[in-house]
């Protein structure tokens, strides 16, 4: 069961998503459905699916509507949940799939909601030891917004900062501001989709990505490297216009790659990730080396996401991929119901 769509601003990325996972799926392998959620959170089972193979468009949430608990009734189902962002890849879905007691790919429900929250990400990661950029943490209900706090930041993290909302995922309300009078602008925007907005120091670096696929035993791509179009690799960069260079694999030496590995290790036990992860860095060769940026947990599988594309360069194609990941729910699901009993 294909689950996507969503009340969050990453509705449209995960119809993209969506589309292509059913068209590369074995259907003789498999028997598929697909589940929209539409914007007002109605759940709908698509009447029809694309044809296998052909070329994906954002899949459109038609058909009539049902309750999560029908749906979630089908025995043998095993979800790919497909849903970025706030209300599908923070634990929100993932405490349903739990209570619904069915199989579900990727992390589970704490895992989610920590990789999801920035701030908290970066203080777990913080306390497990891996090295991060400098940041700070605003929730707006204490925010005072007066030129000395502006001031304060800036001088603490560097003149340019990043500012991005700490729920929400693909670059949406991210922003990058140099002065007071840019910080303010930048963080209304990040307020407009979270009380909880992380501001981090500009790192200059290269931006390399690594995937991961495992529970417990991980295994892991070779790395890619990203050379935005824009001035950051924003939100039309991932999923619009496409013009971001994508190096894969990145050019690194044997131990750079080790290194890395290790991070993402670290990071991925750290945030109780399972099933997948693509792990972000920021890496200054010169200074600090690799810094950890994130962990997504839902990634992207359109044409151009970073996710498929480094598994493809290390030898997993599309459909083998899939297949991995519904290995891994199962294997999951069975390790944890043995707790239950």
């Amino acid at each position: 069961m294909v689950l996507f769509g969503g009340q969050s601003p990453e509705h449209e990325v995960s119809r993209v998503t969506a589309a292509h996972v059913l068209a590369a799926i074995d259907r003789n392998r498999y028997r598929v459905e697909a589940i929209g959620i539409d914007r007002s959170g109605i759940w709908h089972r698509l009447p029809q699916l694309p044809s296998p193979g052909h070329d994906p468009a954002a899949l459109e949430i038609l058909g009539e509507s049902s309750s999560p608990s029908a749906i979630l009734g089908d025995p043998g189902t095993v979800v790919l949940p497909l849903m970025h962002g706030p209300m599908g890849e923070d634990g929100t879905v993932q405490g349903l799939l739990e209570l619904a007691g069915v199989p579900y790919a990727g992390a589970g429900v704490l895992g989610s909601a920590l990789a999801m929250d920035k701030s908290a990400a970066k203080q777990a990661l913080a306390a497990a030891g891996v090295p991060q950029a400098r940041w700070e943490t605003i929730h707006e209900p204490r925010w005072s917004g007066d030129p000395s706090a502006l001031g304060g930041i800036l001088e603490r993290l560097g003149e340019t900062v990043f500012v991005k909302p700490a729920n929400m995922g693909s670059s949406v309300g991210v922003s990058k501001a140099t002065g007071a009078a840019e910080l303010e602008k930048a963080l209304a925007e990040a307020f407009s989709y979270d009380e909880w907005v992380v501001v981090e120091e500009t790192i200059t670096g290269r931006e390399i990505e690594m995937s991961v696929l495992g529970n417990v035993d991980l295994d892991f791509s070779v790395p890619g490297e990203i050379v935005p179009a824009a001035d950051f690799y924003d939100y039309n960069d991932k999923y619009h216009d496409g013009a971001a260079k994508l190096i894969i694999p990145a050019e690194l030496s044997r131990h750079e790659v080790a290194q890395m590995e290790q991070l993402a290790e670290a990071a991925y036990t750290a945030l109780r990730v399972e099933g997948m992860g693509r792990v972000d860095f920021l890496y200054e060769p010169n200074g600090r080396g690799f810094l950890l940026n994130e962990i997504n947990t839902i990634p992207g599988f359109t044409p151009i996401s970073m996710y498929p594309k480094m598994w493809e360069a290390t030898g997993l194609s599309y459909p083998a991929l899939i297949d991995r990941l519904i290995e891994l729910a199962l294997d999951r699901h069975e390790r944890r119901m043995s707790k239950r009993r």
